[in-house]
């Protein structure tokens, strides 16, 4: 039997849309992939090695990737299915899958399948859409508003293992009274839930007479988006070709090709040897293709954050005094100029500066203080050994900080955190590892984690540090618990006076600031190198996001490339 938690399989609980524990399968190819390689290696032997294993080039023929103007991408990481309903770009920008709403490049909502904004009733509990007319799914069928009622009952369905089903708890029900129409009732007001319409939406009869979690659809999936699926091959590409009878319009480029390489110098040497036409990398590999001819590299402004969790059950990290000296002794900007090499700014919450509901009074000082930190320690009777590390009660202040390995920033910012602890007298121990290993020792060894979204502060902050999802999986690793902070996030959630809203979030804010269940460190631009060749790039503030969706290849179907 699988164990579920509130009502979700355990190993579901690591929702990639806000931490990133991307899977790799135990296949040799996959591993010679993404296995970092020395720095002295250069991009022929990369290209050889790749070679001697077997694999071939994104770049070559292979179910569409070698036709000319096609797209080569590199991302880290890989979707776990392609079905919306289990969480394949929930939050749109699927390319293969369209929602009733979509979010241009200010990331404001506009019609997709719903042929204008769907409406919401004077109470706010009734919202309906209308459907574009002519709109077909990739294998030839038309939508229908059934299809819509079918997508947003399967998430809520109990039997279907989507971790959606927490973001759709204000959904009393789903109709549709028309072919062409289609009603949501809601429990009760809520704020953000248009921006819920973006789900991708699948087409009911792919399912019939099939267990949703187990349907060959997961992996050949057919959605209405611009571009089709032609092949997946785990942990190497997704090959998708332009969908000719999308009803946006063809795409202008034949089809994207994109490639999975976990590993972040893998993929800056493969960029390099001119396998892909972009890339996500990380911000010093980035900076390396400054100035380079045939480049440019894209540097995104992001909702993202990088942060410090530190549970609540582990007896160092778990004391106060631990976590606010930790908080005061970070050096912030020297984070965002040495690690991210200015691409980023100092982070002090999970509500980004951009947002309307940032509260401006819990930003800190962006340098160390350890004198404030050291006097915190003191007071709280955590005194220095022989060996200039704190202990109190026969405890030293000591704790290990995971980070995935294949993970070069994060590893670079556990290091700075170890450092600036040093300072003030805690023994930090950075430990890289498997997401594998990761997951089990996260109620109680701390752990560089990421998150964060452009979109409404419910979205992410219900679950990271909600008490009611405290210690399952990855919405709530830590187990912090606060009754403030629980009131709060619920009455921004269940209001929508926009003054209700912001009084809310502040509160939970401050809370937060005062209890210190993560240390925030920054947030990202995000990074990308694109070749010269390629037109239309588009970015826009983007969330904490992975895989094929909501990154600088959102809008990847205006793309073109010149040979």
């Amino acid at each position: 039997m699988i164990r579920t938690i509130a009502g979700v399989p355990a190993q579901l609980m690591r929702r990639r849309t806000f931490e990133e524990p991307p899977p790799v399968a135990a296949r040799s190819l996959e591993y010679v992939m993404v296995k970092p390689l020395p720095a002295r290696v250069t991009a022929a032997a990369v290209a050889a090695l790749l070679a001697v294993a077997g694999c071939s080039s994104p770049t070559a023929s292979s179910g569409g990737a070698g036709d000319a103007g096609t797209l080569v991408v590199a991302t880290a990481g890989e979707p776990d299915t392609l079905n919306p309903v289990l969480n394949y770009g929930v939050d749109g920008a699927s390319l293969i899958f369209d929602g009733l709403v979509a979010r241009d490049a200010g990331n404001r909502l506009v019609p997709a399948l719903a042929r204008d904004l769907p409406t919401v009733s004077a109470d706010g509990r009734t919202v309906t859409a209308r459907l574009r007319e002519g709109v077909l799914f990739h294998d030839g069928t038309p939508l229908t508003a059934q299809d819509v009622v079918f997508t947003y009952r399967a998430v809520l369905d109990p039997k279907v293992d989507s971790t959606l089903r927490s973001d759709l708890d204000m959904l009393a029900s789903v109709t549709a009274p028309d072919p062409a129409t289609v009603v949501f009732t809601l429990k009760h007001p809520y704020a953000p839930f248009l921006q819920r319409l973006a789900l991708g939406i699948v087409p009911a009869k792919a399912f019939a007479g099939q267990d949703v979690n187990k349907a060959e659809f997961n992996r050949r999936p057919v959605g209405t988006g611009p571009y089709r699926v032609t092949a997946w091959t785990p942990g190497d590409r997704l090959v998708l070709a332009a969908y000719d009878r999308h009803w946006g319009g063809r795409p202008k480029n034949p089809g994207v090709v994109v490639a999975f390489v976990a590993d972040d110098n893998v993929r800056a040497q493969r960029m390099r040897a001119g396998e892909f036409d972009a890339a996500e990398l990380a911000p010093k590999l980035a900076t390396g293709f400054d100035g380079q001819g045939g480049y440019r590299v894209q540097r995104v402004p992001t909702a993202d954050y990088r942060g410090v969790m530190l549970p609540m059950g582990n007896p160092v990290t778990g004391d106060l005094a631990i976590r606010r000296a930790l908080n005061t002794a970070v050096d912030r900007q020297a984070m965002v100029t040495g690690v991210l090499g200015g691409a980023g700014e100092p982070a002090f919450g999970p509500v980004p500066p951009s947002s309307e509901f940032a509260e401006p009074s819990i930003v800190g000082r962006p340098t160390a203080d350890p004198a404030a930190a050291t006097a915190t320690l003191d007071a709280a009777g955590w005194r220095p050994g022989p060996d200039g590390i704190r202990a109190r009660g026969g405890r030293q202040a000591a704790f290990t900080l995971m980070y995935p390995a294949t993970d070069s920033l994060r590893k670079e910012l556990a290091l700075a955190v170890t450092a600036d602890a040093k300072k003030i007298g805690i023994r930090v121990t950075p430990e890289g590892l498997t997401w594998d290993a990761i997951t089990p020792r996260m109620k109680t060894d701390a752990l560089v984690m990421g998150y964060g979204t452009p979109y409404d502060p419910d979205f992410v902050s219900y679950k990271l540090f909600g008490s009611a999802l405290a210690g399952q999986g990855f919405f709530n690793p830590g187990s912090y618990r606060s009754a403030v902070a629980d009131r709060a996030l619920q009455q921004g959630r269940d209001s929508a006076d926009p003054a209700v809203r912001r009084a809310a979030y502040a509160t939970f804010q401050k809370q937060l600031a005062a209890d210190v269940p993560w240390v925030f460190l920054t947030y990202l631009q995000h990074t990308y190198v694109v070749k010269d060749t390629v037109a239309g790039v588009t970015p826009r503030v983007e969330p904490h996001e992975h895989d094929v969706a909501n990154s600088l290849w959102w809008n990847v179907h205006t793309w073109t490339k010149q040979p």
